[in-house]
């Protein structure tokens, strides 16, 4: 991710560990990926996967941001799939970037 802006601002870090079901979960996730980068207060995402375990981080300018996005309707019925379908289980934690640094050669 290269940040957009400058922290402070809120990581939502999404780990889950998956069912063997794939069946729309790719097209859904696509979906997902796309509405949330036109959200008001998105900054960027990050995401990883190994097996049945991944790792998936958005980030938000502020926490009114992060809210709206939870609630917004296209999410919410991804999110009630995702309980039925694609999730044995996942852990969603909302952490203040306080400040970042990185390295590139």
């Amino acid at each position: 991710m290269t940040s957009k802006i400058l922290p402070p601002y809120y990581a939502v870090i999404f780990t889950s560990i998956r069912t063997d079901n794939n069946q729309g979960y790719a097209q859904t996730a696509e979906h997902m990926a796309a509405l949330a980068a036109d959200q008001p207060g998105y900054i960027g995402f990050e995401s990883t996967q190994e097996g049945d375990r991944g790792i998936s981080i958005s980030y938000w300018k502020d926490l009114d941001s992060i809210k709206n996005w939870k609630n917004r309707a296209d999410h919410l019925t991804a999110q009630k799939l995702g309980r039925e379908k694609w999730y044995k289980s996942y852990t969603t934690r909302i952490a203040k970037v306080e400040r970042e640094y990185s390295y590139q050669i």
